[in-house]
């Protein structure tokens, strides 16, 4: 479970294991891709590497 604040509908909310629909490991980090409370589907860029290339790495899931 972890925090995070929707791209679509702006709210900060809880995003609970149910929600996720995938997670790849690139070099550029762990790419998790979830769906929020609002059916937007959204990515988050996490582990040793996202940093400063989460931007480039989300694109790369797409």
């Amino acid at each position: 479970m972890f925090a995070h604040t929707c791209t679509s509908c702006r709210q900060r909310k809880l995003v609970f294991p149910s929600q996720i629909t995938s997670m790849t490991n690139t070099d550029d980090g762990i790419v998790v891709a979830f769906t929020c409370w609002c059916d937007a589907e959204q990515v988050l860029v996490t582990g040793k590497r996202a940093g400063a290339r989460r931007e480039a790495a989300a694109a790369h899931a797409a």
